[in-house]
């Protein structure tokens, strides 16, 4: 019966030593496995968040989430800031725009709605590639720009500030060349010169203007210019 007992013992104990080996081995191929796929899982999301902090690395990381992410906000910020440099460089180009040139404008003369004509209207377009100001009214010589007669302006056109043109912009002013009728003061003029003003005065050079089909009965004495506006106004330009 010892003998029995002792041989039953032996074999209880080789076998819970099988099922200890047997467990072992099962944890270190299955949960240790496990247990490093979790680790492989959580190591790169630690290492995400510190490589980035968008949870997001390596290759495929960075093309899904992180990188979309970084430009969208840095784009955000220069969209803001272009904008804002586009605002604040258009407000320093109108502020700090020089004086309209001859070169920058081309002055174009049409005749008014009546007959007969006694007023034609001076169309003044920004050509050049930069924003310029059209100060006061266009100095008009209806002859020979050394001698002919200056022609007044009407002080109640004048808008109080000088017209900032952007490239292609224009403005108009309006200019009576006689009082209707004939009279033998007038002269026929098929063209003549029109000069600008700078900051301080006259500006240098003139442009010649074409007059309108049939050209213009000038009467010197009874002519007068308004001054340079974006649009011509009732009251303030007729005169």
């Amino acid at each position: 019966m010892r003998d029995h007992r002792t041989t039953t013992v032996l074999a209880i104990a080789a076998a819970a030593l099988s099922l200890g080996l047997t467990a072992c081995s099962g944890s270190g191929n299955g949960t240790g496995t496990k247990d490093e796929g979790k680790g492989s899982a959580a190591q790169p999301s630690a290492a995400q968040t510190h490589a980035d902090g968008t949870g997001t690395a390596g290759s495929s990381g960075s093309a899904g989430g992180g990188t979309a992410a970084r430009p969208a906000a840095e784009n955000g910020k220069n969209s803001g800031s272009g904008s804002g440099g586009t605002r604040a460089g258009r407000g320093k180009s109108t502020a700090q725009a020089p004086a309209c040139a001859a070169a920058d404008v081309r002055v174009t003369a049409a005749k008014a709605d009546e007959t007969p004509t006694a007023h034609i209207v001076l169309t003044a377009k920004n050509i050049s590639g930069h924003a310029c100001r059209l100060y006061q009214y266009p100095l008009i010589a209806f002859g020979d720009i050394h001698t002919a007669k200056d022609v007044p302006a009407v002080a109640k056109s004048n808008p109080g500030t000088p017209v900032v043109l952007q490239p292609g912009d224009p403005a108009y002013a309006n200019v009576r060349v006689a009082l209707g009728g004939a009279h033998e003061d007038n002269k026929v003029v098929g063209r003549f010169n029109v000069n600008l003003f700078a900051a301080d005065g006259p500006a240098e050079g003139s442009v010649v203007v074409s007059a309108p089909a049939g050209g213009l009965a000038v009467d010197e004495a009874a002519a007068k210019t308004g001054y340079w506006t974006y649009e011509l106004r009732n009251d303030a330009d007729e005169f």
